[in-house]
Parts: structure tokens; sequence; C-alpha cells
């Protein structure tokens, strides 16, 4: 059974993003990562897709949505949070009771350039690749 991985953020369009369809990739089928946000906006920011394209990295199909869609299963084994202000916020409680890290990553949708968002595909790259080491 893969080891489970929701990461959040508020948006859900360009941290958790990169790090499900980074974790997805590297871990091999060891790992099965979903990403949500605690407010979406509902659509994926393009520069988190190209910088994915540009590691070589399929993105899929992602989509912005609710964590709300994981409060009630399946169950996590891991829920880490990679922006500030989703950490501050109150989350639900999680099935299975997953372990819960907090990633602070700079949002790149702030700048919304491709140096932004490969600055913080590198930092979410790190972390993960740590992750897998574990």
């Amino acid at each position: 059974m893969p080891t489970s991985v929701l990461f959040l953020c508020t948006g859900n369009s360009a941290r958790s993003i990169l790090a499900e369809a980074y974790l997805n990739h590297a871990g091999r089928g060891r790992f099965r990562a979903h990403s949500a946000g605690s407010r979406p906006t509902g659509r994926v920011n393009p520069l988190a897709l190209e910088t994915l394209r540009a590691h070589g990295i399929d993105p899929g199909g992602p989509k912005s949505k609710s964590w709300d869609a994981y409060a009630n299963g399946p169950a996590m084994d891991f829920v880490i949070t990679v922006c500030d202000s989703a950490a501050a916020e109150p989350c639900p409680a999680w099935p299975g009771r997953p372990a819960t890290e907090h990633w602070s990553i700079p949002d790149p949708a702030g700048p919304n350039t491709p140096e932004a968002f490969e600055a913080a595909f590198r930092d979410l790259k790190g972390r993960i690749d740590r992750l897998l080491e574990r």
C-alpha cells in the first residue's frame, strides 16, 4: 500500500499542485500524493504546469479543490501544509490521524514569474526528496 500524503495550501493553485505532482513522480508508486486548499481558487496556475513540464514531470490534469473533499477520507499518512496562511487555519479532523508537518514555502503566485515558480519547486523538491529518504 503506498504512503498517502495530502499537501494543503490556501488556493490549491500553485505550491500544493507542484508538491503533489512531484511526489507522485518521484515516489514511483511508493507514495500517493493529493492536494487541496482551504479556499481553492478553482483554477491551477499555468506557471505551475509549465514548471512541472520543464522538469519532465507530467502534471496530469490537476484541479483546484477544497480540503473538504478529504475530510471524510480516504485516510492519509501525512498531511503537509505548504503555506503559512493555511497552517494558521483550523483544519478538519483528518481520518486516520495522519502525521502533520508544516513547510513554509513562499507563494510563487505573488510575483507570478517563472523564476518564483522555479524557486518554489526547488524548495519543495528538496523537502520531498528528504521525505522519500525517511
